[in-house]
């Protein structure tokens, strides 16, 4: 949690439809981590306050009169100081091309309170702006109603099912995304993951013990036993000795 020292946080919300633009600033008003709120009506008048004005998050609805909200966020990539941005909408179609936006998040409408905190969360104690990400992959998935975005850095592990798989993360979520194993396998080999199983890829660092010997080879992560593939015993074995596990 943040200290009670932290500087509070300057948003903008801009949404045309007045009752939820009204809706969002109430629920932003109960966070004490938020400062001033700005607002706006349409993109071209978000655009130009924050043109004027910096703020550190920008909640975005995406079907605006004029300028849309992902056009928004475009034209904000260009600032000296570009905001987070959170799409809030109604339309769950856009969440890719959030994703290639670099989002911080993408929130489903109507807004609960708790997910409103966690979308000030990962930029408030994540850091999650648009800048923070650098090379880490980020993937869109779908947690209920609402769509996530997903940290390849916060991914420990990966589970095989079928042309899907499952994300796990240090916090003991598991996400379903539609991309098969091997192509992860493929994109993810080279910062430092490893296939251990026809089932299952692993993060080496998340590695907290191994047993490469005997009929029953297998690794830990936290207190989640993997089994290893006779065949991948050395290739695991090596990858542990290079000292990106197990520590």
């Amino acid at each position: 949690m943040p200290t009670n020292s932290a500087p509070p946080v300057d948003v903008l919300v801009a949404d045309d439809e007045s009752p939820a633009l009204d809706e969002l600033v109430h629920l932003l008003r109960t966070d004490p981590r938020i400062g001033e709120i700005l607002t706006a009506s349409s993109g071209a008048e978000a655009l130009r306050l924050m043109s004027e004005r910096a703020v550190r998050i920008a909640f975005l609805d995406i079907h605006m009169p004029g300028l849309s909200g992902t056009e928004l966020a475009r034209a904000l990539l260009t600032l000296a100081v570009p905001p987070a941005v959170v799409f809030v909408t109604a339309d769950d179609a856009k969440a890719v091309e959030a994703f290639e936006l670099r989002a911080a998040d993408y929130l489903l409408k109507p807004v609960r309170a708790a997910r409103l905190r966690q979308a000030v969360d990962r930029v408030v104690e994540v850091g999650g702006d648009t800048a923070a990400s650098g090379d880490d992959e980020v993937l869109p998935v779908t947690v209920g109603s609402a769509v996530r975005f997903v940290r390849r850095s916060d991914v420990t592990w990966v589970q095989a099912q079928g042309d899907y798989s499952r994300l796990h993360t240090g916090d003991g979520a598991g996400h379903l995304v539609r991309i098969p194993i091997s192509e992860l396998e493929t994109r993810w080999t080279d910062v430092g993951f490893l296939r251990i199983h026809r089932s299952s890829l692993v993060r080496i660092s998340a590695v907290t013990e191994a047993r490469l010997s005997g009929a029953d080879a297998a690794v830990s992560i936290g207190g989640l036993s993997l089994p290893v593939s006779r065949r991948m015993v050395p290739a695991v074995r090596e990858a542990l000795v290079r000292g990106e596990g197990a520590g």
